[in-house]
């Protein structure tokens, strides 16, 4: 009698590129997992993976048989969200990425609001800056702070706000280089930023009217943390870029200043990706559902 558990094994394989890849994500083992796939096509009669020491590929066989495998995942999925719906009440385990300043500023604090509404799902997050492939490494949703989605593929993408950013110094540092007035004047002033190509970097900079600057300067810091960047230039080492929601407090308080008031970047967008809408279990929609209604509430 065939097994149906065969074709979604086959379907992970597939999918995530390799046997170790689709094992973490079904948590089976892989040389289980390559047993079955064995003698799944032992029983078609028929290969279906070409097998190297490098990567797989389908056969003819394989790809008419892979289309079938999914369809039935999905309507396997499909069913278990039905079911689940009736129930009412989402449960399991939603696996999230999130940059690191994200967590800390934005997710974190209202993090524990779902967990305590929804008590029977179970949240397992990545705190990293590293661009994660979702399929690959079997993550749900994937929270990103880009000027662009090139990088998203085929992943659905849920816009969850903008982010608005600022050119700011210390009144000290500011006392010492002298206070723009101008775009151009901004070259006069020591910088730290995230990053630089061959020492220099490269700030665009829109103003009143729809004018525009792109400011090229040298820092004297590169640091890939914005909680270093702050740091630094509260200590007067030099202005940066920062996102308004990590530097409110200390503009009011005055140990930060706009450099040159109109003039910022542009803003950036904040979403949320994921592979898949059909077949996406409760708790990831409830998931999805909570970020869009309540993290850029967090940062306003």
């Amino acid at each position: 009698m065939q097994d149906l558990n065969d074709m979604v094994f086959f379907a992970e394989v597939v999918d995530r590129g390799g046997f170790a890849a689709a094992g973490r994500s079904l948590g089976v083992p892989k040389s289980r997992l390559s047993r079955r796939i064995g003698e799944l096509e032992a029983r078609l009669g028929v290969r279906l993976l070409q097998r190297t020491t490098r990567k797989l590929s389908l056969t003819e066989a394989g790809e008419i048989y892979h289309r079938h495998c999914v369809a039935m995942r999905e309507e396997a999925e499909a069913a278990d969200e039905a079911v689940a719906r009736v129930r009412g009440e989402p449960r399991g385990t939603v696996r999230v990425t999130c940059p690191v300043n994200l967590a800390q500023t934005t997710l974190g604090p209202i993090l524990p609001r779902f967990i305590a509404a929804h008590p029977q799902v179970r949240i397992e997050m990545q705190v990293t800056n590293r661009v994660v492939d979702l399929v690959q490494e079997g993550v749900d949703v994937a929270l990103r702070v880009r000027f662009n989605l090139d990088d998203s593929g085929s992943l659905v993408v849920k816009h969850l706000g903008l982010t608005s950013f600022v050119l700011v110094a210390s009144p000290g540092l500011l006392e010492r280089s002298g206070r723009p007035e101008s775009p151009e004047d901004l070259r006069q002033v020591p910088t730290v930023a995230m990053s630089a190509v061959d020492g220099r970097a490269s700030w665009p900079l829109l103003g009143p009217g729809g004018g525009d600057f792109e400011l090229q300067h040298r820092p004297v810091c590169t640091v890939d943390d914005l909680l270093m960047l702050k740091l630094a230039a509260l200590q007067g080492a030099g202005m940066t870029v920062l996102p308004d929601y990590m530097c409110i407090d200390e503009l009011r308080q005055g140990l930060l200043v706009p450099v040159l008031p109109g003039w910022a970047p542009p803003a950036i967008k904040v979403v949320a990706v994921f592979p898949s809408r059909r077949g996406m279990v409760p708790a990831v929609r409830r998931f999805l559902d909570f970020l869009g209604d309540n993290i850029m509430g967090e940062r306003s």
